[in-house]
């Protein structure tokens, strides 16, 4: 009785907010019908999402397919809270990690095309204190302390492919030096600003040479960074002023005002004696990779990670995937040209990313490897907390699906969505 009512909430909810009414809720509704969709197959997604539930991998999920620009998915499954009560619906907010990079490689784009910013550009010229920048070079005979100069600039291009040579804090060779220096990835509590978190981080050796690898990493921190610079307002600000505004994304940002922490989903992770536990207040985590789940709301946080630090909605970043799918304009908003898109969402790596396709701020496919359901030239990304978003311009869809767990343990939600979503094509 209890699931029953949870799910009847959640689709009544649904329903509110397809009404004409409804404010900055994603996308205008249409039926599977109508964009090319079956019905039957779409509810393969709402029967995994609650088998994830039922099975206790998940506490709850949101998820939306939209085709043509029109929502025809769109289903909310599960607890946003579990200890109180409370059910997924789509006015949910998730910390959504990496899925900060996509937003922030468009608000360096949008500066490209204004001339502000260009891909050959020096870190440098945004950040001097990347104008000397050491490699690690373990082997080299000719290396002082461990290290070499290197052999070219750090460019925006470097950040965007994350290219940089900059890594994360979970590498062994350089993550206790992060760690040391007081670097931070977004997902916990930091007094500093990130103007001097990238001076710091422009001190510790890179892991490789600047255009000679794929090494996943803070440079779309650094890249917020530059955006600052080169825009002459704090980061954040011109997140909201020239994309959340315009876009009508109203409840994505870096900091929750107090009204909208009761709406924040709380994060999991595999109990394990079987089920979830509620990940608790506290720091968790060892070593250099420490993280929180109240990093949103609580404490002082003045850091504002370009790569991982948003909280968003599923109808929020909808329209934000909805405007990339549309060549760069949304309800006529224009942030990026077609052409400055199909930069952005074509292969930039090639070899040196053996395993995919990465273009500037999206994965790409490049072919269709075996088992994979989706199509050349679609492009994604996903988060730490269990989020995920895909965009296929061949068959003008898109689809975001979203939960908050860590680690992910035995669920495989976001692994199947694309998928999911593809075999719902009928036309």
């Amino acid at each position: 009785m209890a699931r029953s009512k949870s799910l009847f909430l959640c689709v009544l909810t649904v329903l509110i907010a397809f009404s004409p009414l409804a404010i900055g809720q994603g996308l205008p509704k249409a039926s599977p019908k109508s964009v090319g969709l079956s019905q039957d197959r779409l509810d393969r997604i709402t029967a995994l999402m609650q088998k994830h539930v039922d099975e206790g991998l998940l506490a709850g999920a949101v998820a939306m397919v939209a085709r043509d620009g029109k929502a025809a998915y769109f289903q909310c499954v599960g607890m946003q809270d579990r200890e109180k009560l409370i059910a997924m619906d789509p006015g949910t907010i998730f910390r959504i990690a990496s899925m900060s990079k996509a937003i922030t490689s468009v608000a360096a784009m949008m500066l490209y095309e204004e001339g502000k910013i260009r891909l050959s550009d020096p870190v440098s010229k945004f950040i001097p204190e990347f104008a000397d920048v050491k490699v690690l070079a373990p082997n080299d005979p000719s290396a002082q302390n461990g290290v070499v100069p290197a052999k070219r600039p750090i460019t925006i291009r470097h950040l965007l492919t994350h290219t940089s040579g900059l890594t994360y804090q979970w590498d062994d060779r350089v993550g206790k030096l992060y760690a040391e220096a007081g670097i931070t990835h977004g997902l916990i509590q930091d007094e500093d600003l990130l103007a001097d978190d990238m001076k710091k981080l422009a001190r510790i050796p890179l892991v490789h040479q600047p255009g000679e690898a794929f090494t996943y990493s803070l440079s779309t921190d650094v890249l917020g960074r530059v955006v600052e610079v080169a825009s002459g307002m704090p980061f954040d600000e011109f997140l909201q002023k020239r994309i959340f505004t315009p876009l009508k994304m109203n409840d994505t940002g870096f900091r929750l005002p107090q009204n909208k922490v009761s709406r924040l989903a709380a994060v999991y992770a595999p109990d394990p004696n079987g089920g979830l536990m509620r990940l608790p207040d506290g720091i968790l985590g060892e070593g250099a990779m420490k993280a929180t789940v109240t990093y949103p709301y609580a404490g002082t946080h003045n850091y504002r990670s370009g790569g991982g630090g948003l909280c968003s909605t599923v109808p929020d970043y909808a329209r934000f995937i909805q405007m990339m799918l549309n060549n760069g304009q949304l309800d006529g908003v224009r942030l990026l040209s077609r052409k400055t898109v199909e930069m952005m969402t074509v292969d930039q790596v090639g070899e040196l990313n053996p395993g995919t396709g990465f273009g500037l701020g999206f994965g790409v496919t490049r072919n269709l490897r075996e088992g994979e359901e989706t199509s050349v030239g679609a492009y994604r990304w996903g988060g730490y907390w269990y989020t995920t978003f895909f965009v296929d311009p061949a068959e003008k869809m898109i689809g975001v699906c979203m939960a908050q767990i860590s680690p992910s343990g035995k669920a495989t939600l976001n692994d199947q969505f694309e998928a999911l979503a593809h075999q719902a094509i009928v036309d």
